[in-house]
């Protein structure tokens, strides 16, 4: 049976890295979202919450916003710590 959650029980693998990132950048949640907006994404900030805490699952689409936002290539956006 495939199990599609890390070994920790979260529904993704870079809400830690999203996180960090975001508070490197001294950025609220909301200033995440809003700039994930202007490059096309259209997220609020509940839902980049739930992204960083990995209760929600995380699209392509949204994973090369991030690194559009934060200027990294995606695999270190998904690089384990």
């Amino acid at each position: 049976m495939f199990i599609n959650k890390t070994s920790d029980g979260l529904n993704n693998i870079c809400g830690k890295n999203v996180s960090r990132l975001r508070v490197d950048l001294g950025i609220s949640q909301r200033e995440l979202a809003d700039r994930l907006q202007l490059v096309g994404l259209d997220i609020d900030k509940n839902a980049v919450q739930r992204i960083e805490c990995g209760k929600r699952f995380v699209t392509d689409i949204e994973l090369i916003a991030f690194t559009k936002v934060f200027n990294i290539t995606l695999e270190k956006l998904l690089q384990a710590e």
